[in-house]
């Protein structure tokens, strides 16, 4: 029972930055398509910030909560893809690697914005830090202004982890994740005809890395390496 509480209270904190890190990981892809002269998924009803037509059951909520249950491992989650048409983009190689490359910058851009945040919430009250995470024998704090900036803190670090995280993962050179398809753009024909082949069965390539990861730790290194220079590097920025 205490597992679930603490399950509970964890989500409770994760579920709105892991939200808008997905649908708005979606909505720039579909923007920046919509832009470049594909208006596919605005005309499919997808260019939108509501998130119902991006939640991806499996994806966006049972992945999610199956890696909070298995605290120490991986944290990923997506949403259903937004669909893309290259042949009605104005320069379809080109632009394609631009609208692959928009949904990793904006999970940037949102770890940025979360660490200007919580940089915001301690110099409003440098005591929060002390509160989070909740450490034994540490009592919550009980007045007004903890019971708000504490949350919102705690919400701020998810944010910059799972943005940080989802900005490397989809970045792994492997189609159909964001990096592949900027390396099918960019590749010259043969190469990047041969890589497009894989795309139908990249995500069975990534999950076998993924289940192969303690006796290989190729995804683990990688992402960790990300992971830590880029949090360090916000974290310690907003020290400063």
């Amino acid at each position: 029972m205490e597992s679930l509480a603490h399950l509970l209270h964890t989500v409770s904190y994760v579920a709105l930055p892991l939200m808008l890190a997905i649908v708005l990981h979606e909505y720039a892809h579909g923007w920046v398509a919509n832009a470049l002269g594909d208006p596919t998924a605005r005309l499919m009803g997808r260019l939108t910030l509501n998130p119902l037509p991006h939640i991806d059951l499996f994806g966006s909520i049972i992945m999610p909560v199956l890696c909070l249950l298995f605290p120490g491992g991986f944290f990923i989650g997506w949403a259903k893809p937004v669909p893309i048409n290259p042949a009605r983009l104005r320069h379809p190689r080109r632009d394609m690697a631009l609208v692959a490359a928009a949904g990793p910058a904006m999970n940037l851009l949102l770890a940025i914005i979360s660490a200007a945040v919580f940089g915001i919430l301690l110099t409003i009250d440098p005591a929060i830090e002390a509160h989070w995470p909740p450490q034994p024998g540490v009592a919550p704090r009980q007045d007004l202004l903890g019971m708000v900036l504490v949350p919102l803190s705690a919400m701020a670090l998810f944010s910059i982890a799972i943005n940080t995280l989802l900005f490397a993962f989809n970045l792994i050179p492997i189609p159909p994740l964001d990096g592949g398809r900027i390396l099918t753009s960019v590749l010259p024909l043969k190469p990047a005809l041969l890589l497009g082949r894989l795309e139908p069965y990249g995500m069975f390539v990534v999950l076998g890395l993924i289940m192969l990861d303690p006796y290989l730790p190729i995804i683990s290194t990688v992402l960790g390496i990300v992971f830590h220079l880029m949090t360090t590097t916000l974290l310690t920025s907003v020290a400063l």
